[in-house]
Formats: structure tokens, C-alpha cells, sequence
């Protein structure tokens, strides 16, 4: 089934920009896989360092060209929540690889940081650089060239787009990501955002914040609101990434461990030593990345993905923009309302029919490209399905419910929330920016107020306790960009702005930092390129000048006399506190390196 005429016409516009960047990409990816097995062009001494620890058995089979062997990329550590339940994976992986006939290593193991923790903190000025550090650490593990296929052990919000980028510059090889889920259900996260705004109200103490959060935050797994990591996850397995069902079934369960082992043998099977040789850089192709804008549009995901599956598109040789991520948005219904966007949480959404379901609504309405490769095999209908443990223990799959388990959460074509995927490019004489309007009640999309400027969020937040915000305004808070600092989220922002959208104050935030992905509720015009740092007019915007943010119409307008605008001269801001402490100072060379938010904000 071909996908509808608005899909393939952007498909169409994406191949033709990137012919000559996707041929050259494919051309590399052709000349590695054609020598085969890389560990015959290892001499003696390269391999009897690569196999020095192994297991004699292992050693006797790495020693010859026909025994797979598997490496493993893991972005472990049991400070994040998420990727706790990694641990024990290397071992299970080594075993199903055995039962295969097989081998696995771990080839390297990469850096995982916590937005969560880091958030409003100096260490989130290396958060969005983490990424491209992820990808560099991953090519060195795979560098070592002793590996037929690999796979990706990551799930929180820079880690997938990292190792993404990573795998696609090993494009040769079969790339299998595997997910660990999302925690269990916790205190509602309507419940835990109303205690946030009270803190931030001053209604109650640092006590009860930290109660309502480590309710919240209660156990191993990804965070259960639908921000990038859970956008990470729907997007690996909308793109046939992972194994069919596998996103969302919680850590350390039965399922999830024999969701483990068979994502394992799968990597295994689809190797160039087999009949199913499918490496990840031929896989990955236009129509894919479609596929992910496509997810991405129809659950309401992270923003953070306008920059991410750019940067991934790229290490693709595909040339993806935010205007086709925009047209995309404008033909995609929004068939999921999970919090951001709604009241529920992932284990909700999953329980309501999941991945499965939602696949199988977007291929029958004509919204993806049904006709691509995945790991699984040729066809993304194989990922319209529930997986479930079999009696034997090993993973069973059953056609998705036609009938979806919660209408509050999750509905078909037919009945979507709304007509569109709710991001959208706001254009103006302030510049281009990134707007996610499903999680922004129809009448907060338009804002016309006076600016009040900022040049870090911490200003802002001190001026609501002076009580100076008292109004309807805008928040201009700029020096936020990746030449500037990083490009921090400012999430920390959300109950406050919150609070006095609810008091009747007509608010909004512009900035050319980012949002994180569970942001939502008030107006905000982020990634705005060109960021203050480069020259952006952001950067000439002064206290009490007019502006209009109306994500209707998509433009962000600076009411100000051309002429005038253009003698304006930036206000000078002092970058050096964001460039030393917590590690900042090593990150000079990416701030000087990276490109624009719509280019992917990468150094690449």
C-alpha cells in the first residue's frame, strides 16, 4: 500500500534534495559491506588483542570468518532510572548469541546524562552536546572493527539520537536497538504539575515538592510522560529499529526478557553472514525518516526531534528540513493524548493498544510508507501487532486490538483528537522557530504583549518573585543557543509561566534555547534560528516592544520599523559564566563547531 499523495510528495521532495549526498553515503556503505566479515582483514596481533578475554570457545570461533560476533554499544549507568535495567543485558545478549552460534561483546560503553537532573543546572549546557559525544564514544567501540552486526543498549533523550547517528556512520552493519521500557505508573503527572506550579507559587514547601516528584520518579525505567525518551522509543520502532511490541513493556519482566534475547538473535540473523543480510545504512532510507516525522506528528512527540532527526537524516546522507517536518505536521491527525498532551502516561497508551495500533491506523489511513525495510523483515505491517510472552517463554505476537482500550488516550484515524501533528515552523522577522501547539489549548496560540527580555532563565524566575510579572508579555530569554551555551532546556520555566497563564495573563515564551519534551501548555517559540549568538535580530529585541507569536498563521512578528531594526545593536551579554565549571570549559570547541538549530545543531 503506497502512502497518500501529501506523504510521498514530501518523500519525494526529501530524495531529490539529498541525491547526491544519499549516493555518496550509499557508496561508502557498498565498499565496506563488500569486504565481508571485517575480522579476516584484522592481522594476527589485531585479533588475538580482540579476543585476548574471551572464553576459549568464543576465542576458537572469533578466529575463524564464520561465526557472527555481535558487538554491544551500552549506555548504562544505574544513576538514570531508565537505563538501570541495562546491566544485567550484556549477559543475556551473550547467551542468546551462544544459542545462535554466535558470539557477543561489548564493544563500548558511552556516556548517559539525566536532563532530569540536570535541569536549571549548569551541567545541562553539555546536555544537548552529549549527543555528538555519544555518537563519537559509540565509533570508537566500533571502531575496533571485530563486529558483523550491533546493538544499541540507550533510550533517554540525546542517548538514541547519539548511538542513531553512530550506527548510521557504521552504515555497513545491521543495527538492533533494544529498549529496557518505561517505569510503572506513579503519581499522575497532571498531579505532580499542579504541585510544581504551587511550589512555584510558594503555596507549599521544598518537602512536598520532593515528595510529589519522588512519587513520580518512583523506580527503574524511563520517565512515563511523552517526552523525548519515550519519543525515542516510539521512534525506533516506527523506523523498524526494534523488535515488533517492544517499546513499552516494562523493566524486569519475563516479557521484557525474552524481548531482549530475541532482539539479540535477530541482530544475529541479519548479518552478511546469512540470507537476510540487512545493514542499517541501506535500511535507513527517505522513506523512514518519513516515517519517524509521521510518529513523531501523530503522538504528540518531543520537540527535541526537529533537531535530532535532522542531525540523524544527515549521518544518512538525507537532507531533511523543518518545512517538511511542518508539511508533514499539516497532514498527520494527532491520534495520541499522553501528558504533555493529555492526562495519561506511555504504560497507558500501551495498555490502550500501543504501538501496534497505532501503526496499523497511520498504514490503513495511508500515512506511512508500508513498503520499507526493518529488521524484522521487508513491510511495516509486521509492526502492527501486541507482543506477548508465549507459554514457552519466548516472545508471541498477535494482530494489534481493532478496538483501542481508552479513548481518552489513544483513537483511530477517525476519531483523532485533531486534524493535525501540532508542530509547526513559526517565520518572521525575528526568524525561524519551532512551535508544538497539541499541547496548547486552541485559545493560548495567539499572543500579541509587550517583551520583557532575559538573558537566562534564572532572571526570569527571579522577577515572578518580585512580583513584576504581573501582565500580559512575552519572555524573550535569548543566549541560549548551542554557539551560546549549549542550548539548555528550559523546562524549569513551565510552572512558572503556567502560573500566570492560569491567574488570566495573556504569556508566551520565545527563546532560541530549547523546551523539554514534557513541556507544554504555554505558548513557546524555541530553537529560534538565527540564535542570539550568531547574529540573530532575536538578539536587537528591547523591553516593551511588540510582538505577535500566532501559531495559526505560523509567523513570530517583531513590530518594529525595518529600518530601525536593522541600527539596532545587540544588547552585550557575558557568555564566560556558561563557559567554565561542570565540565563547560572542554565544550569550546563544540560551541564553535556547531551548526544552526534547523541544521541539526551538530558539529559534524
Amino acid at each position: 500500500m503506497t502512502a497518500r499523495r501529501e506523504i510521498e510528495a514530501v518523500t519525494a521532495r526529501i530524495r531529490e534534495r539529498s541525491r547526491a549526498s544519499r549516493e555518496a553515503y550509499l557508496a561508502r556503505v557498498e565498499h565496506a559491506a563488500s569486504k565481508g566479515p571485517h575480522r579476516t582483514v584484522l592481522s594476527c596481533g589485531n585479533l588475538a588483542h580482540g579476543f585476548a578475554a574471551c572464553a576459549p570457545g568464543d576465542k576458537a570461533a572469533l578466529a575463524g570468518d564464520s561465526v557472527p560476533n555481535l558487538g554491544i554499544i551500552t549506555a548504562y549507568n544505574d544513576m538514570l532510572s531508565a537505563h538501570q535495567p541495562y546491566e544485567p543485558y550484556p549477559g543475556i545478549i551473550k547467551k542468546a548469541a551462544h544459542e545462535a552460534g554466535g558470539v557477543a561483546q561489548v564493544a563500548g560503553g558511552v556516556p548517559a546524562m539525566c536532563d532530569g537532573v540536570t535541569q536549571g543546572q549548569p551541567g545541562m549546557e553539555l546536555s544537548l552536546f552529549s549527543r555528538d559525544v555519544i555518537a563519537l564514544a559509540a565509533a570508537v567501540g566500533l571502531s575496533h572493527n571485530m563486529f558483523d552486526a550491533a546493538v544499541f543498549l540507550g533510550i533517554c533523550d540525546k542517548i538514541v539520537p547519539g548511538l542513531m547517528i553512530a550506527a548510521l556512520s557504521f552504515g555497513h552493519l545491521p543495527a538492533v536497538f533494544i529498549p529496557a521500557g518505561p517505569m510503572t505508573s506513579g503519581l499522575p503527572n497532571d498531579e505532580k504539575a499542579k504541585v510544581r506550579q504551587l511550589y512555584a507559587e510558594g503555596k507549599v514547601g521544598r518537602e512536598a515538592l520532593l515528595e510529589a516528584e519522588a512519587k513520580s520518579y518512583h523506580g527503574p525505567g524511563t520517565c512515563t510522560f511523552y517526552g523525548t525518551a519515550n519519543s525515542n522509543q516510539m521512534l525506533m520502532e516506527i523506523m523498524g529499529l526494534h523488535t515488533p511490541g517492544s517499546s513499552f513493556v516494562n523493566p524486569n519482566t519475563p516479557l521484557r526478557e525474552a524481548l531482549t534475547k530475541e532482539a539479540a538473535k535477530r541482530a544475529l540473523a541479519i548479518t552478511a553472514l546469512g540470507n537476510e543480510f540487512t545493514p542499517v545504512g541501506r535500511m535507513i532510507d527517505e522513506r523512514a525518516i518519513v516515517n519517524g516525522v509521521v510518529g513523531l506528528n501523530a503522538t504528540g512527540g518531543s520537540t527535541n526531534h526537529t533537531m535530532h532527526l535532522v542531525a540523524i537524516a544527515a549521518a544518512a546522507g538525507i537532507k531533511l528540513t523543518w518545512a517538511d517536518i511542518a508539511d508533514i505536521s499539516e497532514h498527520v491527525p494527532l491520534l495520541a493524548r499522553v501528558y504533555p498532551n493529555g492526562l495519561a502516561d506511555v504504560n497507558h497508551f500501551h495498555a490502550a493498544g500501543g504501538m501496534g495500533f497505532l501503526v496499523r491506523e497511520l498504514l490503513d489511513g495511508g500515512f506511512l510508507h508500508e513498503d520499507v525495510q526493518t529488521i524484522w523483515g521487508p513491510g511495516l505491517r509486521s509492526y502492527a501487532v501486541e507482543a506477548k510472552l508465549a507459554e514457552d517463554g519466548t516472545v508471541a505476537r498477535e494482530p494489534a486490538p481493532r478496538q483501542s482500550g481508552n479513548e481518552k488516550v489513544l483513537v483511530p484515524v477517525a476519531k483523532a483528537f485533531q486534524r493535525t501533528g501540532g508542530i509547526r515552523v513559526l517565520k518572521g522577522n525575528l526568524g525561524q522557530a519551532i512551535i508544538k501547539t497539541s499541547a496548547v489549548k486552541p485559545e493560548h496560540r495567539v499572543v500579541e504583549a509587550p517583551a520583557i527580555v532575559f538573558s537566562a532563565q534564572e532572571e526570569l524566575l527571579a522577577a515572578f518573585k518580585a512580583g513584576t510579572l504581573e501582565r500580559d508579555f512575552i519572555a524573550v530569554i535569548r543566549y541560549q543557543g548551542p554557539k551560546a551555551n549549549g542550548m539548555p532546556e528550559l523546562h524549569k520555566l513551565t510552572p512558572t509561566l503556567g502560573v500566570l497563564q492560569d491567574r488570566g495573563y495573556r504569556v508566551a515564551l520565545i527563546t532560541d534555547g530549547r523546551m523539554s519534551g514534557a513541556s507544554g501548555k504555554v505558548p513557546a517559540a524555541i530553537h529560534v534560528t538565527p540564535e542570539a549568538a550568531d547574529g540573530g535580530a532575536i538578539a536587537k529585541v528591547e523591553d516593551g516592544d511588540i510582538i505577535r507569536l500566532d501559531a495559526e498563521a505560523g509567523t513570530l512578528e517583531l513590530k518594529v520599523d525595518a529600518e530601525e531594526l536593522a541600527a539596532r545593536t545587540p544588547r552585550p551579554v557575558d557568555l564566560a559564566p556558561s563557559h567554565t565549571g561542570m565540565g563547560r570549559e572542554l565544550f569550546a570547541g563544540f560551541r564553535a563547531l556547531v551548526s544552526r538549530a534547523e541544521e541539526g545543531a551538530a558539529i559534524f
